[in-house]
């Protein structure tokens, strides 16, 4: 599934006011308006079109600026992280803030095996294998939401008798109701509307998904010529192979909808790419918008035209497209991009980008002051958004200040630039979107969280950043910029305490240790143990216990007295002992006593033989 939100800048600052929705409202960025709701786009509004020419178009039109993302990376987060939790293997792509695919394979293939073809009308959709209640009822006799080819409400296919045995059918009918459970929810929990589209792989249910905006879903529906039955839900990572597609059959719903796509229109076929196609097939170079503002180009050549373009094939396009710098196998990818086949996989979530980069476009920069001004301007977004993105909370931390630590180190910048061809003769300027790109180890002090960002932006600027321009343009004067961008990429995930990302991170593991093993931990308490039952001693001079011999206590001897003292001198009845005192010994013999005829010495029995030597002797 392809997931777009409804003109998802304007909807951001929707949400926090409501009185724009039902107004003319558009979002400026520089002099141009980079985007504007449905309202505004009724009245003849549309993207990149100057401030001035829109004011004219549209005099009511309110416009508030959003040269500030971040409020929408904020709100493009918290929705991804919603969407993401309706998954079960976790595949979830986005792409760019106001888009996302989402491959529900699995929750499809569950659900399939709990339709009743017998009471289809009162199906229920389970969102968990473990709890059979947590889910929605759906009549599961036809597809919610809309379908191509167009039909009418009373024309929906149904999915009653025979079509059961159609495994595509199915799949995609159970993905258009979980699509619109996915829509409803979004718009009551987040109020932000979207647009989707239910197909096989990433390309046609984007492409379908741009059918019946705004808040609207549209299923590709079969026949998809032949049957795919690796494929389900929205976007699926298995995708559709060229033995299993082949759209170049009439009957091909597929063939049919992405025929009627102009080149330049299809997700993966850039700028550059679709003007060589247009130019081939039109035998020469097709005319394009060369206003200040770039806008489309004005000759469209459709993907039927191409692709029923005599003696095209993947070759072809090979010769046509590759060369040096190309991409490997371009040929071939553009081909299967034009029949509707997209092998691409959904990506699993992310928590951390591949890269951040920024960028801004100019009308004119042609001077070292104003490329140093913008290069700090863009530093300092970029390592407030490296702050943002790569950043989290010290739990572990123990000062009472709340710290950060990396969550990831990128290890490369890179800067680009776009130079501005020189004037034409006649007045014109060539289009070009080449850039030129250096890129270095990314330094260690830009990841120095002591220092103050500022601090971190001018040393990067310095000794990073302007070295790198210098290398790119090394005439002082001279150049032109219409673009410049800044980049950190090749991410390595720092250490963590559970061994993902880089490794297990064992300081952390340490610092934790104490609150993880607190409860297997004995405490060594400074405190008095507990006091021992008071010995029964006669209150006598002396006397024999048993055989042995009690005194009374003299001066600077203790002796217990309802309570310990905690002295270590004194001798504590084991606890089986009832007031007598008795030796312990490692053998039986220690239980008797002997007294000696001679002196009256009391001993074990092993003794006396010993001792009775001794008188012996003195005698």
């Amino acid at each position: 599934m392809a997931k777009d939100y409804d003109c998802f800048y304007c909807s951001v600052f929707m949400v926090e006011n409501d009185a724009l929705r039902d107004i003319p409202f558009a979002v400026q960025q520089k002099q141009i308006i980079v985007t504007c709701n449905y309202e505004a786009r009724r009245r003849g509004l549309r993207k990149l079109q100057l401030i001035t020419e829109a004011r004219q178009i549209c005099p009511d039109v309110v416009i508030v600026l959003g040269e500030n993302l971040e409020p929408f990376r904020n709100a493009s987060k918290a929705l991804y992280q919603f969407l993401e939790a309706f998954t079960w293997s976790g595949k979830v792509e986005r792409l760019g803030f106001d888009e996302v695919f989402m491959d529900v394979t699995d929750i499809i293939d569950y659900n399939q095996t709990l339709l009743n073809p017998y009471d289809l009308s009162h199906s229920f959709f389970q969102l968990r294998r473990d709890d059979p209640t947590s889910g929605f009822a759906f009549d599961a006799t036809g597809i919610a939401g809309h379908g191509y080819p167009h039909k009418s409400s009373s024309d929906l296919p149904s999915v009653a008798g025979q079509e059961l045995h159609d495994p595509l059918s199915i799949r995609l009918l159970l993905g258009s109701h979980f699509a619109r459970h996915l829509r409803l929810s979004l718009e009551e929990e987040k109020g932000y509307t979207s647009t989707v589209g239910i197909s096989t792989n990433k390309l046609l249910s984007k492409l379908v998904g741009n059918m019946n905006k705004p808040k609207g879903q549209t299923t590709l529906l079969p026949p998809y010529t032949v049957e795919v039955s690796n494929s389900t839900g929205f976007n699926n990572s298995t995708g559709a192979s060229d033995s299993e597609i082949r759209s170049d059959t009439p009957e091909s719903n597929v063939t049919t909808f992405i025929d009627g796509h102009d080149i330049g229109k299809i997700p993966g076929i850039g700028f550059k790419i679709s003007q060589r196609i247009r130019n081939h097939v039109l035998s020469r170079p097709a005319d394009f918008d060369r206003g200040l503002v770039y806008g489309e180009t004005k000759e469209s050549v459709s993907v039927r035209d191409v692709r029923l373009f005599p003696g095209i094939s993947a070759n072809t396009l090979e010769m046509l497209l590759g060369g040096s710098g190309a991409e490997h196998g371009i040929g071939g990818k553009v081909w299967g991009l034009i029949n509707g086949i997209d092998n691409t996989p959904v990506k699993d979530a992310r928590k951390l980008p591949n890269q951040i980069s920024i960028e801004d476009s100019y009308i004119r920069l042609d001077s070292m002051p104003q490329v140093m001004k913008e290069l700090r301007k863009l530093g300092t977004s970029l390592v407030d958004r490296m702050h943002t993105d790569l950043l989290e909370d010290d739990d572990d931390d123990k000062s009472g200040s709340v710290k950060k630590r990396w969550m990831a180190h990128p290890k490369t910048i890179r800067l680009s630039t776009r130079p501005r061809p020189p004037m034409n003769s006649d007045g014109t300027r060539t289009r070009t979107f080449n850039r030129i790109s250096k890129s270095c180890p990314l330094p260690n002090f830009a990841l120095n969280l002591k220092d103050r960002n500022d601090s971190v932006v001018e040393r990067l600027v310095q000794q990073t950043l302007l070295p790198m321009f210098r290398r790119l343009h090394p005439q002082q004067a001279g150049w032109n910029l219409s673009l410049m961008n800044i980049c950190v990429t090749n991410m390595a995930e720092t250490a963590s305490e559970d061994g993902g990302g880089g490794g297990r991170d064992i300081g952390r593991m340490f610092k934790r240790q104490e609150t993880v093993l607190k409860e297997w931990k004995i405490e060594d308490k400074d405190v008095p143990p507990d006091p021992w039952p008071v010995l029964n001693v006669p209150d006598l001079g002396t006397q024999r216990v048993e055989g042995i011999p009690v005194t009374e206590p003299s001066a600077g001897c203790e002796v217990m007295s309802g309570q310990s003292n905690g002295s270590e001198d004194f001798l504590a009845p084991s606890q089986g002992s009832t007031g007598s005192v008795r030796w312990e010994s490692d053998e039986n013999e220690g239980d008797r006593t002997e007294r000696c005829k001679q002196c009256g010495m009391v001993m074990p029995p092993f003794a006396m033989a010993a001792h009775e030597r001794f008188h012996v002797l003195e005698d």
